[in-house]
């Protein structure tokens, strides 16, 4: 007895251990995959052209400003997801004479390499020109291909552009490309705001307080996180709207950045998000049609609540006396217009935005409906007859068609299929309809035959050709 009191007992936690290991790989198999988190590159591209041995403030603008940018750099170890890069131009080369190839990827994008980057700061000496438009293009390449990077370029120049090329062309294919986002730029010792506004982002440093502000604001809008909120406003212009994705483009080069389902939390108000405060976007809702809005900016650090018009109602369909029909397209207009905005089942219950549409049901005949008004919130019904059926039999194949009998005329619906199916069962509206028909291997049309038939919603007419 104690022998088999023990066995069922082992059964029963064997049992037991087997559900909540079930469970416990039920759960962990529902659970989401967390995405990767950004990784931050920041390039500096730095400027030690002869001029930087310039006298400025305290010391040379070269001293001063390796010395800051070291100090910098430190404050920057210890932040994760950050990877830092090195390119130097002018320093290779002495000048005169002018050699405008004159920049190099001092130190490539890795993770903890700080004290490279402070030693090269520290072992390299101003020489030459100021390649800028030549450093930004090169710069394309330090950048290495990876799907989530945010790539940033700091440049920090005491002079303009001295070998003819245009840093506001290079600054603008880095951007049209994805490459890189707006780069941000120092001027030391002399505002130089109108030449590189075109650039990116200018910051004017004429004293070495203003220096080292520059490259913490810098810092600060790279690193600090921004979050933002779209309200997709109805009728009321209230945040109501929701379910429904989101496209964000980059502005400059048209290419996606975020893709979101729009959703309301659990104080019903919507989602917060996490963006690149440094992009402009263009946000498109895919409503039915969809909606948008263009050249979003955030702020950094700062919550922005970004508000879009996408006020929406209800569309289904229904036949008479609440017959289920399925698989029945039905085409979505817009009223007057051409352009097929959604093709829409029967049985489906979609939203639009709110307006008047043009629908086309792909019964036999077809129905047209013209103005149907989409309201907000509103369910908005179109309903058509219960259909008959018609079972159209031929002794033998051929060639016809079927036609509804109006007061104008015949009207075209449908071609019947000349293959060797000799009976069609064919779903019509209510009507008056006319069959033409004429056996396959007959070479004269006089062996044409017409049946004209009734159908009546719910009912079933068969239509015998030959039948005699």
């Amino acid at each position: 007895m104690i022998r088999q009191v023990l066995i069922r007992a082992g059964l029963i936690l064997m049992i037991l251990g087997m559900v909540v290991s079930f469970h416990v790989s039920f759960g962990q198999a529902r659970k989401e995959p967390e995405k990767p988190k950004p990784i931050t590159r920041i390039l500096f591209v730095f400027d030690a052209s002869q001029s930087m041995y310039g006298r400025w403030q305290s010391d040379t603008k070269f001293n001063i400003a390796t010395r800051l940018l070291s100090g910098l750099l430190d404050s920057l170890r210890n932040i994760p997801d950050l990877e830092l890069a090195l390119r130097v131009y002018g320093h290779q080369k002495p000048f005169p004479p002018q050699d405008c190839n004159d920049s190099k990827l001092e130190v490539p994008f890795a993770k903890d390499n700080i004290a490279r980057i402070k030693h090269v700061l520290k072992v390299i000496s101003p020489n030459g020109t100021t390649p800028i438009a030549y450093s930004l293009s090169l710069s394309a390449k330090d950048f290495t291909p990876c799907d989530h990077c945010r790539n940033v370029i700091i440049l920090i120049t005491d002079g303009l552009e001295e070998c003819g090329g245009d840093p506001c062309a290079a600054s603008a294919e880095l951007q049209q490309k994805g490459i890189a986002l707006k780069p941000f730029i120092v001027g030391l010792g002399k505002n130089f705001k109108d030449q590189f506004e075109c650039v990116g982002t200018y910051f004017d440093a004429s004293s070495e307080k203003e220096f080292t502000n520059a490259l913490k604001v810098i810092i600060s809008r790279t690193l600090n996180p921004t979050t933002m909120q779209v309200n997709l406003l109805d009728q009321n212009d209230d945040p109501t709207e929701t379910n429904v994705a989101m496209t964000f483009y980059d502005t400059k080069s048209g290419l996606i950045k975020y893709n979101f389902i729009h959703s309301l939390n659990a104080k019903g108000l919507p989602d917060t998000l996490d963006v690149d405060p440094l992009a402009t976007y263009n946000i498109v809702v895919h409503t039915i049609p969809q909606v948008r809005k263009d050249s979003v900016k955030l702020t950094p650090g700062k919550h922005t609540v970004v508000g879009i018009d996408a006020p929406q109602g209800y569309l289904t369909f229904k036949a008479s006396g609440n017959a289920t029909l399925k698989y029945l397209p039905c085409i979505i207009r817009k009223a007057g217009q051409a352009q097929t905005l959604n093709v829409q089942q029967f049985d489906q219950v979609e939203k639009y935005i709110i307006g008047k549409y043009d629908i086309e049901i792909l019964c036999l005949p077809r129905i047209l409906v013209k103005d149907v008004d989409v309201t907000q919130s509103h369910t908005t019904f179109v309903e058509i007859p219960t259909p008959g059926i018609a079972v159209i039999q031929r002794a033998t194949n051929g060639y016809g068609s079927l036609y509804i009998e109006e007061k104008k005329g015949l009207s075209w619906v449908y071609n019947l299929k000349d293959n060797q199916q000799q009976q069609e069962t064919l779903y019509l509206q209510p009507g008056n309809y006319r069959v033409v028909f004429r056996p396959k291997y007959s070479n004269s049309s006089s062996y044409t035959e017409e049946k004209s038939f009734k159908v009546e919603s719910g009912q079933t007419t068969n239509v015998k050709m030959y039948s005699n």
